[in-house]
């Protein structure tokens, strides 16, 4: 992006100080490592950071403009609130793009449709990096769009009443998708109707002549929008349409799925709902190739003797777990192994969340449960899963080496948790245990 001195001060307001003003500045920063000559740095404030630390080593990289919200004797332009010209800044470029803008969010699989409708919509669409779903990282996609792009997609995430509707006035969707309303953050926002009302503020900051992509399948979803957008609305689901072993059929085709799973195909139809909102020909995404996640989502780790693990571990939102689980269930080709950890921020709903977890695994019938942790939680899980045979641990290198003496050919083990519990390090100490120790290679 290029903008003019004049324009800037325009957008985001403020004062310059230092002399001879700025000329045209050719791009955005916020990280001097990356810095470009002539583009504008922008110091945001983390809890662990502050970018004003770095203006004077911005200005020396060539940095055409420091922007600063403290005193400061280096030219700088003052503002008061660097986050916010960041935003303002994403918003006046965004104006300028004249494409189809695509807003996601959900309690759970906002990630993964955000993937899904990058994929189905085709090359050259912009989409947000991994799950850079916050303040910054929307502004950030925002200024990243270039001419070329035909459509960006934009993830937006929320811990509480506001965020998204910030986020939406931001991007300014012309397309918004809520992929469900479930409970994760329940514990923030206390109800699950407190969560509906927050993830509808996307329908709230859609372009007046935009369009709702919803889950048809969620009533509190569909009843919350209502009150909130009377604009051009469409819905997905499984009324009129089928999964069944790995395809989707759907408007009399039949549709290879790039991810495996119910829940994904779901994800999947909100995906081809918004390529039918921009006016694709469905006929040309039945076959599409597979989709390869960001870390922690749906990784297939293979081991000998046709084991293999499901690294599940980004997060763990109630409605998320389940749909893993019953993913898991489907496999037919041996045993089905859950290694669990705890959901987080659920307040007062976290015993009873985490008894249904337990009931689902029981109800699935699954063939072992592994769970890492010591607190109620854990307990209240492992007591509901019964009689599934389960195994405590608080240790990780103790699960990982249960796990490995556990195993047998073709076992299918699947791993989840939140994101605090961090389950992700036991893949680095599984792969340390000697093959040996594989109950697998027992004959």
């Amino acid at each position: 992006m290029r903008i003019s001195f004049a324009a800037l001060i325009a957008c985001v307001g403020g004062q310059w100080s230092g002399g001879v003003a700025p000329g045209e500045l050719v791009g955005v920063s916020t990280d001097t490592r990356t810095l470009q000559p002539g583009e504008l740095f922008v110091p945001l404030i983390g809890e662990r950071y502050d970018g004003h630390d770095y203006l004077g080593l911005a200005l020396e990289r060539g940095a055409g403009c420091v922007l600063s919200a403290r005193p400061t004797d280096l030219p700088h332009l003052r503002v008061s609130d660097t986050l916010g010209a960041y935003q303002q800044l994403a918003r006046w470029w965004r104006e300028h793009f004249q494409g189809p803008v695509i807003g996601v969010t959900g309690s759970a699989g906002k990630t993964t449709t955000k993937e899904l409708i990058a994929q189905v919509l085709g090359p050259f669409i912009l989409k947000t990096p991994a799950n850079e779903n916050n303040d910054i990282g929307v502004a950030r996609t925002l200024l990243s769009l270039e001419p070329t792009h035909r459509a960006v997609v934009v993830e937006m995430a929320m811990r509480g009443p506001g965020e998204i509707l910030r986020l939406a006035q931001t991007a300014r969707p012309t397309v918004g998708v809520i992929t469900n309303v479930g409970l994760a953050h329940v514990g923030r926002l206390g109800s699950p109707q407190a969560i509906a009302r927050a993830k509808c503020e996307l329908l709230i900051g859609l372009e007046p002549d935009g369009i709702a992509v919803l889950n048809g399948e969620d009533e509190l979803l569909l009843q919350t929008a209502a009150e909130v957008w009377s604009g051009k609305t469409l819905t997905y689901g499984f009324t009129e349409n089928t999964y069944l072993a790995g395809e989707l059929h759907h408007r009399g085709l039949t549709f290879t799925l790039p991810l495996p799973g119910r829940h994904q195909a779901l994800n999947f139809l909100a995906a081809l709902t918004v390529a039918e909102a921009l006016g694709y020909k469905l006929a040309d995404l039945s076959s599409l190739p597979a989709l390869v996640l960001p870390g922690g989502r749906l990784r297939i780790l293979t081991l000998p003797q046709g084991i293999t693990l499901v690294d599940e571990t980004y997060n763990a939102a109630p409605e998320a777990v389940l749909a893993c689980l019953d993913w898991l269930a489907e496999y037919q080709g041996g045993r089905r192994l859950a290694v669990l950890g705890m959901m987080g921020e659920l307040g007062d709903f976290a015993l009873p969340l985490h008894r249904t977890m337990g009931e689902r695994v029981r109800d699935l019938r699954l063939d072992g449960l592994f769970l890492y942790g010591n607190g109620p939680e854990i307990t209240a899980l492992a007591q509901a899963a019964y009689p599934v045979p389960s195994q405590v641990h608080a240790e990780l290198a103790t699960l990982a080496y249960a796990i490995t003496k556990d195993l047998q050919p073709d076992d299918r083990v699947l791993f989840k948790a939140s994101r605090a519990v961090a389950l992700e390090r036991i893949f680095p100490l599984l792969a340390k245990l000697p093959l040996q120790e594989l109950g697998a290679e027992r004959v």
